[in-house]
């Protein structure tokens, strides 16, 4: 008995490195100072030694059952941009700059071209977040997950001059709330997307004019938008981002009043923008009502942030310039902390 007999291919493991290493190596930027192979990942912060208080910033999260749809599709090289956006757009929200990230893989068996393919995904939302992928593990657990089978999640570290971090603070009545679009599902909400669709290949390849000519699984697995570059455009042109959210599991009910403070209240003008349709076909083959739709999805918008209102204009044009769409989306009001849809 060896451990190959066991289930657990340590030559698969050393296939699956080495294919990898492309993927990873063009995620590099200055600051790195380990290479591929190390027990750890080293990154140095002598560039940001000006900055008057460093903080550090960090985010942690998975793909979730999204990836249940990525094993009937048979396609892995995605997932792996949604989970570098799950961390990397929660410390964008908090005015960080994302440095590095690091991945965990876990599966029933090593299969290293598609370990490669998963990789090559978070190498790519890697270099549109600007971090460098320097480090990860791929665990191979037979007998806890499927032979065909795995899991994702990551971790992110990023930095910010405290002066600069987006905290909400100083969010006042009349300031404009800005809306920018998502690219649909993104990751959150996908227990519920699986118990509306019929997720079985054949029916995941449907086509539908609805959805532009598109299938829903290609519709579904759609990768999350890495809004670093959109925010970065509005902080240097010397726009104050006053507060800011990333529109995740919960919605527009539970996310939007994470960034405000006490005696302040989100008003959202819904109908200001295109709602992707796939979002009217939950609805209507789920029958699920307007408030839960609003509580599970982000419904087309994927981040906000809130600026004052002679701001608002540039900021819209700034995020539109940077490849993303934007729209003046809502409104700050005097009352209880808390969202209100109109």
């Amino acid at each position: 008995m060896d451990y190959k007999n066991a289930g657990v291919d340590i030559e698969a493991g050393y296939k699956a490195v080495e294919l990898m290493k492309k993927h990873i190596e063009s995620t590099m930027r200055s600051g790195v100072l380990t290479g591929i192979g190390g027990f750890s990942g080293a990154f140095s912060l002598e560039p940001f030694k000006n900055m008057e208080e460093p903080v550090l910033v960090s985010g942690t999260d998975g793909v979730g059952t999204k990836l249940k749809l990525a094993f009937k599709m048979d396609k892995h090289d995605t997932v792996g941009i949604d989970c570098v956006a799950m961390c990397v757009n929660d410390i964008a929200c908090a005015g960080g700059e994302p440095l590095f990230f690091l991945d965990y893989i876990a599966c029933g068996r090593n299969k290293p071209e598609k370990i490669a393919d998963i990789v090559s995904g978070v190498a790519d939302g890697c270099r549109q977040a600007g971090a460098a992928l320097i480090g990860g593990e791929t665990a191979e657990m037979p007998g806890f997950y499927p032979a065909d089978e795995y899991d994702l999640a990551g971790f992110a570290v990023g930095i910010a001059d405290r002066k600069n971090m987006v905290t909400g603070e100083n969010i006042k009545p009349g300031d404009i709330i800005i809306g920018i679009a998502s690219s649909g599902l993104h990751s959150n909400g996908f227990s519920l997307v699986r118990k509306v669709f019929d997720t079985r290949k054949e029916s995941l390849c449907r086509t539908y004019e609805s959805l532009g000519g598109k299938s829903l699984g290609e519709v579904l697995l759609t990768p999350t938008i890495i809004y670093v570059s959109a925010l970065r455009a509005v902080k240097e042109s010397g726009i104050n981002i006053k507060g800011c959210c990333h529109i995740t599991g919960g919605g527009f009910y539970e996310n939007i009043p994470r960034m405000l403070h006490e005696g302040i209240h989100a008003e959202i003008e819904t109908g200001c923008y295109e709602v992707p349709p796939v979002f009217g076909m939950l609805a209507k083959d789920g029958d699920i009502p307007r408030d839960i739709m609003y509580n599970t999805f982000n419904m087309g918008i994927g981040m906000m942030i809130t600026v004052s209102e002679a701001d608002a204009d540039k900021a819209v044009s700034l995020i539109n310039s940077s490849g993303q769409k934007a729209f003046a989306a809502g409104r700050i009001t005097e009352g209880k902390k808390g969202v209100t849809l109109l």
